[in-house]
Order: structure tokens, then C-alpha cells, then sequence
């Protein structure tokens, strides 16, 4: 199944108190167990003012659906084509 980095622009992401991102996560969550189990949420970065979240789903419309029902953006939805880390240098 596919996989994608959603870019989210959110003014003072990276000022969240740990609560507010406890809430964030939950409603993710919420939404993602309504959906059932054909999206899922890896994981996300938190920067200074964007939030960069890797799922895994059939599509760009299950992660464009995701974002509206739980009331966040999805301002750049992107097709992950490759993985690459330092162990890929060496081959």
C-alpha cells in the first residue's frame, strides 16, 4: 500500500503544550478508527510551524478525507517513490 508525507501548515506547531498534542493525536486517531483499517498513521515531525505526518493509505483522497474530518489541514499530500537512509550508500 502507498505511502505519503502530508505537509500541515499550523501556526505554532512547535509552541504545543504536550496536552494540545495529546488532543491532536486523539482526534487523528478517532478519525483514523472510524475510517477502519485501510489508512494509517505512522508518524509525524513537529516543527515551528508545520506538522510532517507519514501514513500509509490506498490513496491521496483517504488522507485528503482523513485531514476534513478531523479538521486539520493537508496542505501538501506527496507520494513517498523511495526510501533512502545511510545504509544506502553502501550498496
Amino acid at each position: 500500500m502507498p505511502k505519503y508525507v502530508i505537509e500541515r501548515e499550523v501556526p505554532g506547531a512547535g509552541s504545543m503544550s504536550a496536552e494540545d498534542l495529546r488532543d491532536l493525536s486523539q482526534t487523528s486517531c478517532n478519525v483514523l478508527n472510524d475510517m477502519g483499517p485501510s489508512i494509517q498513521w505512522v508518524e509525524s515531525q513537529v516543527t515551528d510551524d508545520k506538522i510532517y505526518c507519514t501514513y500509509i493509505a490506498p490513496d491521496e483522497q483517504a488522507i485528503r478525507d482523513h485531514a476534513e474530518q478531523g479538521g486539520f489541514p493537508a496542505n501538501r499530500v506527496s507520494m513517498v517513490r523511495s526510501t533512502i537512509d545511510p545504509t544506502t550508500a553502501e550498496a
